[in-house]
């Protein structure tokens, strides 16, 4: 073991650089303050080739799908290099802009539901345990008639959860290995990482970058993010998010009209991710069951995290109807709720009731007023990169801006970003091959720090 520096530092504070003054803008909102920090140990471990060689193992082979995998995910991959930044620059100001976790409270109307029913879990009255799997009848009925009304989805089709994310790993369980899949490229990468760790795909391919046995539907500029599917090869599931994490585009009527006939004609299924549904400003739908069809091919998952903060609480759902048959006439739903009973004891109870109050009308026109800051800060974000000449794209319907470096190699721009202004950004090329020579900017953000990273942006490229 060798033991790295001791460092320590009093707080996170401003230094000579100009990228690390401080800001004095105002805010009705959670303003920045200096966080003390504790003197900090730093130990590396490193195992010599020695007590390597002594190393006892199990009989036990490692998954082999796992091990395709390249690097880490990719988030925690830019939570490393913020790291291991701040090791480097122990008094950096650094703005996160790379995940997209909502930085602004939760409202009151609903965190004060949830402590209600966190109190009412000390009273005999109000106490229960486990509940049903598939999430609590009136929070369902909520989610329906919310969201899906007049769409032909019932109560019985939704099925709550503890986020958009665990349902899509679900959902790979339910297909199993023996699919195939295709996928927006780029897009978020828990699609194609689920589909490796499953053994959907083959081995990765280091000279295209991309895994054997994957569709790859290319979403650029030129095609307005939307792929030809004339040049899509036929599979059994097509992962597709609108709007689009990470470009920010939201596909039209039109265009979701004829991903379903694809997807009719090829018999496939389409899992359609719509977390950012609420973002939406075009007159684009906001679920696939508003297209004609869609019951028989489609589900749809969806998440509280980015419309109420609930990112830390975790509560989403998935709508599977009845009519979405497998090749022998089996309903999915049914396959379904049985890994949800196997695998999930349900969501909190208590991030259920903060569900619940998000969907009456004071929450929603407190989750409105949410979204509308982040909204406001993607439009500031945009009017700065557009002022320095770059191509931008999404942050209309999206909380995220997706610049255009042509020639540059993603991960290039990210590093040269977070040296020279510290601040994080997510590489374009983290999220498939067709995300290389782009950036995503988060717009989650407290207004200060936005405000800050636009002005060092524009010292950093004007």
């Amino acid at each position: 073991m060798s033991l790295m520096n001791n460092l320590s530092t009093s707080m996170i504070s401003s230094s000579s650089s100009t990228f690390l003054a401080p800001t004095s803008f105002n805010s009705s909102r959670t303003q920045s303050v200096s966080v003390p920090l504790k003197s900090i140990n730093i130990v590396k471990c490193v195992a010599t080739p020695q007590e390597q060689q002594n190393a006892y193992k199990t009989k036990v082979s490692r998954n082999a799908n796992i091990a395709k995998l390249q690097a880490g995910y990719l988030f925690p991959e830019v939570a490393r290099r913020r790291a291991a930044h701040l090791l480097k620059y122990p008094n950096a100001q650094v703005i996160s802009l790379g995940i997209g976790d909502t930085t602004e409270p939760i409202p009151d109307v609903i965190t004060s539901a949830m402590a209600k029913r966190s109190h009412a879990l000390s009273t005999l009255e109000g106490y229960s345990g486990y509940g049903a799997e598939q999430g609590e009848k009136a929070l369902r009925a909520a989610l329906a008639s919310t969201f899906y009304r007049n769409l032909g989805i019932e109560d019985d089709d939704i099925f709550v959860s503890d986020g958009a994310k665990c349902d899509i790993s679900r959902l790979q369980v339910v297909f199993g290995s023996n699919v195939t899949m295709a996928v927006q490229d780029p897009s978020y990468p828990a699609y194609v990482d689920s589909s490796v760790i499953m053994g959907q795909t083959g081995q990765f391919q280091k000279d295209v970058e991309k895994y054997g046995n994957i569709e790859y539907m290319r979403c650029t500029p030129e095609n307005g993010f939307f792929p030809d599917l004339s040049k899509v090869a036929r599979t059994d599931i097509i992962f597709f998010c609108s709007p689009n994490n990470p470009t920010g585009a939201a596909a039209t009527r039109e265009q979701l009209t004829r991903l379903v006939k694809f997807a009719k004609d090829n018999g496939s299924i389409i899992v359609y991710d719509s977390a950012y549904a609420m973002y939406m400003s075009d007159d684009n739908p906001r679920s696939i069951f508003e297209i004609p069809g869609a019951k028989e091919v489609a589900i749809e998952t969806a998440s509280f995290s980015k419309y109420a903060g609930f990112t830390g609480v975790r509560l989403g759902w998935t709508v599977i109807p009845k009519q979405l048959l497998f090749s022998d006439g089996f309903p999915v739903a049914k396959d379904f709720n049985r890994i949800v009973c196997t695998c999930f004891n349900g969501a909190s109870n208590i991030a259920q009731a903060g569900g619940l109050a998000c969907l009456s009308p004071e929450g929603l026109e407190a989750m409105q007023e949410v979204i509308g800051f982040y909204k406001e800060n993607t439009k500031i974000i945009v009017e700065t990169f557009n002022s320095l000449g770059f191509k931008v794209y999404g942050g209309k319907n999206a909380p995220y801006v997706w610049v255009h470096f042509p020639g540059r190699n993603s991960w290039d721009v990210f590093s040269e970003i977070l040296e020279k202004t510290h601040i994080v950004t997510t590489p374009g090329s983290g999220f498939g091959p067709g995300g290389e020579g782009f950036i995503r900017v988060s717009a989650f953000g407290h207004r200060e720090n936005v405000l800050e990273a636009c002005r060092r942006f524009k010292q950093l490229y004007n």
